[in-house]
């Protein structure tokens, strides 16, 4: 599976929610998890994002469907795919094919 990082921000109205009941965000990770998506990591953030949830998802469009969830339910997100650091270092070592 794949790793993503999503840099989320509340709505105005997704603030609301929280303020009320924020155990709101433990019941998204819940559905974020039914939909085949593993939570590696969470955290809230202070700066121009509220969170930054690290998540291993099988495929690009799984990780687009779950931004899509995610900004039904208040959270506009910027999803950014991740490549583990041994895995660059491994394609950057392989030879190019001579022309």
């Amino acid at each position: 599976m794949a790793i993503y990082l999503l840099l989320s921000t509340l709505s105005g109205d997704g603030r609301r929610a929280i303020e009320e009941y924020p155990e709101k965000l433990k019941e998204l990770n819940k559905e974020v998890e039914y939909m085949g998506v593993k939570i590696v990591a969470q955290y809230a953030l202070l700066g121009q994002y509220d969170f930054v949830t690290i998540v291993e998802a099988p495929s690009n469009e799984k990780a687009a469907e779950l931004a899509i969830h995610m900004s039904a339910g208040g959270l506009q997100s910027l999803t950014l795919p991740a490549i583990p650091l041994d895995k660059l270092i491994e394609q950057l070592q392989k030879k190019p094919p001579v022309f």
